[in-house]
């Protein structure tokens, strides 16, 4: 079993990773994200290795993760499941009302796991069928205030 850590890393550092694991055939550039610097990033690294990555977009009270990549000679390891708990905690921390994804169709059982669930919004983009899922966190957040 690797060491694994996870933690905030720069923009920058998820290119490589999300250039080799979700579009290697494409120029390196089309793995930049407009506003990559506005988001949060986290890193997994297995064995001190950059292995996976995945970017978090606030928006109020809801957070979009985008670009969740593992490297595909560590795949089918456990560690999209890790970073995926990682930004469930990370979101529960700062109250969020939502999370959810952009995610590829072959993908979503995967998320169904997380108990994220399809909406109705489907779309084509480079080549590949997307479907936005979602999470609904903090169903009590309302009654937080409430402390009698």
């Amino acid at each position: 079993m690797s060491l694994v850590q996870i933690e905030q890393i720069f923009p920058s550092l998820t290119w490589r990773i999300r250039h080799e694991t979700m579009y290697p055939d494409q120029p390196f550039d089309i793995v930049k994200l407009k506003d990559d610097f506005e988001g949060i990033h986290f890193g997994l690294y297995a064995d001190h290795k950059l292995t996976g990555v995945v970017s978090l977009f606030q928006d109020g009270t809801e957070y979009q993760f985008r670009k969740l990549a593992i490297l595909p000679q560590a795949q089918k390891l456990g560690y999209g499941t890790m970073l995926m708990a990682y930004i469930l905690d990370f979101c529960k921390i700062q109250k969020a009302t939502r999370l959810w994804c952009n995610a590829r169709a072959n993908a979503k059982e995967f998320y169904h796991k997380f108990g994220f669930h399809e909406t109705e919004t489907t779309f084509l983009k480079n080549g590949y069928d997307f479907v936005i899922m979602e999470l609904i966190l903090n169903y009590e957040a309302g009654e937080q205030n409430q402390v009698s």
